[in-house]
């Protein structure tokens, strides 16, 4: 399958889960399983287990400690990733993508996610203003 038929694919299947979820979902699980608050807490991504788990946006959210399940649950805001984990890059076109949790980035105390470390690299160069753009775009995707 060539590069443009595999992307139209990857949007129209990821358009398909933020109309049920509004949060990037793979398997029933949010972000790839991985844990929100480790981002934060550890300073990398870290793999939740099944048993330290929380509902919240119709999603499965998984943690690797007790004391990360309880930080999420007294303040989700400040560690669900921004744009429902969705691809920060692919939010600033308009569209929403998977992400690889190795592709990750903290500014300003917020999570962004990103497809790929590639796209990671492409992100930052112009991350500040693909962040307003994104978040622009996020209110409209968000709210349909």
């Amino acid at each position: 399958m060539n590069k443009k038929l595999f992307f139209v694919a990857l949007v129209f299947l990821s358009s398909a889960v933020l109309a049920q979820d509004k949060v990037f979902v793979k398997d029933g699980v949010a972000i790839n399983g991985y844990d929100a608050v480790a981002y934060f807490a550890e300073g990398k991504p870290v793999k939740g287990v099944e048993n330290l788990s929380l509902k919240s946006d119709n999603s499965t959210w998984l943690f690797s400690t007790k004391e990360n399940l309880e930080k999420f649950k007294k303040d989700p805001a400040k560690y669900k990733p921004q744009f429902g984990g969705f691809c920060a890059f692919g939010m600033s076109r308009g569209y929403t993508a998977p992400t690889d949790p190795n592709a990750w980035t903290v500014v300003n105390d917020k999570l962004y996610l990103n497809y790929n470390l590639d796209v990671k690299k492409d992100w930052l160069k112009d991350r500040d203003n693909l962040i307003d753009k994104a978040a622009k775009n996020w209110e409209q995707l968000k709210n349909n």
